[in-house]
């Protein structure tokens, strides 16, 4: 796996993170699909402007909402401080955001602020507790959507980027099974950014961490989920999280996307299969397979996505990620770059942070 390689991957994933989001601003939030089509037409293909009085009024199309807002401030702290520092990301989100908001959902940057946000500045700002007691029990997936950054920062480097990622999602939100998932995704991103592709061998290369005490999960099966030999011990726990299952969730949803007997046509509704809200068990699996489906194709894995409907930011924020993951900054259609407000200063954070990934522990998946 050349550097130059791992280089375009990261960039992409970074910049398809940000594509999504800003796809998904536009006609965000539509669970009657009629009406999102009588706005939009029959399929959105790009960059649009939000309607008057839904969510997001008043920003333009390729400009960000506020999970783009927090994923610029999460790189400017990886990019300036040189790797993942805690304090000052807690500084940033204290000093840039917070003072923008005011409590309520139709405010702050991007014209909406989410409820782990909301609740994170009602207990730093109105309550003034300390960040370890900010966090509240929203199941939705605005830690991913921050954290993605820190998991392709240290994708060499699996044990630290869980350990990363897992602090930094319990800023917001402390659900166990919550953070479990958020971790799993990074560790799925962190591979596919080395190059390993999301198949159904994926899981088990992700299996081998944990067994060799790199991502914090239990397990007791032995290879291929084949139960322990007779007599066994209780391995030690190498985590937190009682059980790797969505460590397992990549590659079911691979298998489901390379099987001709399961048909889910067209693709954007997979948002149906799966479910159209908010919450991470939703959202991961839609990501998971459209990322799979289209694993050479950035602009149909996105746009599917966003056509889906329901939390369809979200949906193609996380599948942008993993789908410039595989295609590589280098993949990405230019349209979606050029279309974005202040490309320029984005993709330079972008490769900036995928100047700084050190290739010397680079994850063997064998």
């Amino acid at each position: 796996m050349s550097n130059n390689n791992i280089h375009d991957r990261a960039a992409g994933a970074i910049l398809g993170a940000f594509i999504g989001d800003a796809l998904g601003m536009g006609a965000h939030w539509y669970y009657d699909l009629g009406e999102m089509r009588r706005h939009y037409g029959e399929w959105i293909s790009s960059y649009t402007d939000p309607r008057p009085g839904r969510y997001h009024s008043g920003l333009k199309a390729g400009q960000l909402s506020q999970p783009g807002f927090i994923l610029k401030l999460m790189l400017r702290s990886l990019v300036e401080c040189g790797g993942y520092d805690e304090d000052d990301f807690c500084r940033r989100m204290d000093k840039e955001l917070f003072p923008l908001l005011d409590g309520t959902p139709m405010s702050g940057p991007g014209g909406y602020t989410s409820q782990s946000i909301r609740e994170a500045w009602q207990r730093r700002v109105k309550q003034k507790l300390p960040w370890d007691q900010a966090a509240g029990h929203a199941d939705t997936t605005e830690a991913i959507e921050r954290t993605l950054a820190i998991a392709v920062r240290y994708c060499m480097h699996p044990e630290q980027s869980a350990s990363m990622v897992a602090s930094n999602t319990v800023l917001t939100q402390k659900d166990q099974t919550l953070v479990a998932m958020t971790v799993a995704f990074g560790a799925v991103l962190g591979l596919m950014v080395q190059g390993y592709p999301l198949d159904t061998g994926l899981s088990g290369k992700l299996m081998q961490l944990v067994k060799a005490g790199k991502l914090p999960f239990h397990s007791v099966t032995s290879n291929n989920l084949k139960p322990p030999e007779q007599g066994t011990p209780e391995p030690p726990r190498a985590g937190r999280f009682a059980s790797p299952d969505a460590l397992l969730t990549p590659s079911y949803m691979a298998w489901a996307s390379a099987d001709p007997d399961i048909s889910i046509e067209p693709a954007w509704k997979v948002s149906i299969v799966y479910g159209m809200p908010c919450a991470i068990y939703h959202q991961l699996p839609a990501a998971y397979y459209l990322a799979a489906r289209f694993k050479d194709d950035f602009e149909s894995a996105v746009l599917n996505a966003v056509n889906g409907g329901g939390q369809n930011q979200a949906r193609s924020i996380l599948t942008g990620a993993l789908a410039g993951s595989q295609s590589g900054f280098s993949g990405i259609p230019r349209r979606f770059i050029n279309g974005l407000e202040n490309s320029e200063y984005l993709c330079e954070l972008a490769m900036k942070l995928a100047d700084s990934i050190n290739e010397g522990n680079v994850v063997q998946g064998t």
